[in-house]
């Protein structure tokens, strides 16, 4: 049985693992671990922010399958929240691996929290936006499309990590729409966006895709155009503090490994194997 700590986050996640159940039964039996890396008799702590949740969950059952037991843990990649990965980090907490936005990674690698060398790119992820489930769908092909529906929407949320971070501190200055949105929109911190649109609290919520997909009563409308489109790398890397180093590194080469790559791809994720 896998140790789970969620909280709210915890919601929506049976609908991400049907999509991701076929991917996984094919890769039950992929991603050896290294001659010289057993895992028997460790079970690894590792913490994950919410943009690589589904695509973990999926990921860390295949272990499970293959007796190699993982601890799920959660946080956001930045932030002020108890749970955030700098803060636990901060804490000392027994973490042995962290997944989260690459450049929040690089952040604490420069900090020295995490081991040198060990980061390892997984996936990237791209934003969209969403609507409570049959709500008329905003038209959001072209930049003036998406300049229009923010303006249109009487309410709007972004999170408080990579995605609402460019949002809030990019995106609507060069779509010349600051002042008007932030008036009528929210940072969410920690609850994932689409959890807000499907209680109706906001009109029109905008995240990772991989963040919102899970989340039931929710229509995801499309994608950001790509010239206002804001990828955003997830990357793994050993905690600096960890006592099983090569257990770790071990586990983040199969995360990243081709048999890896349809589990991630199911989640709204665009994979990096090796």
């Amino acid at each position: 049985m896998l140790d789970m700590c969620w909280g709210s986050k915890a919601r929506g996640w049976v609908g991400a693992l049907a999509l991701v159940g076929a991917a996984a039964a094919q890769a039950a039996q992929a991603a050896p671990v290294a001659a010289g890396a057993s895992t028997e008799g460790v079970r690894l702590n590792v913490v994950s922010s919410g943009g690589f949740a589904a695509a973990f969950r999926a990921l860390a059952a295949r272990e499970q399958a293959q007796g190699r037991p993982v601890n799920l843990l959660w946080g956001p990649s930045m932030g002020q929240t108890h749970d955030a990965i700098p803060a636990r980090l901060q804490r000392g907490e027994p973490i042995d691996v962290v997944i989260m936005v690459g450049s929040a990674l690089d952040r604490l690698m420069t900090q020295g929290q995490l081991v040198p060398g060990s980061k390892v790119v997984l996936a990237d992820s791209r934003i969209a936006c969403a609507v409570a489930a049959g709500a008329p769908h905003p038209d959001l092909s072209t930049v003036a499309k998406v300049r229009e529906a923010l303006l249109a929407a009487p309410s709007v949320a972004w999170s408080d990590s990579a995605s609402g971070e460019y949002i809030q501190g990019q995106l609507l200055d060069r779509l010349g729409i600051a002042a008007e949105v932030k008036a009528k929109g929210r940072q969410i911190p920690a609850t994932p966006v689409g959890e807000i649109v499907a209680r109706h609290e906001v009109a029109l919520g905008c995240q990772q895709r991989s963040e919102l997909q899970p989340v039931a009563g929710i229509d995801i409308v499309a994608d950001l155009p790509d010239e206002i489109q804001h990828v955003t790398p997830y990357a793994a890397a050993i905690a600096k503090g960890s006592a099983h180093t090569e257990q770790a590194r071990a586990f983040i080469r199969a995360l990243a490994s081709p048999e890896s790559a349809p589990l991630i791809a199911a989640t709204g994720l665009q994979p990096k194997a090796r």
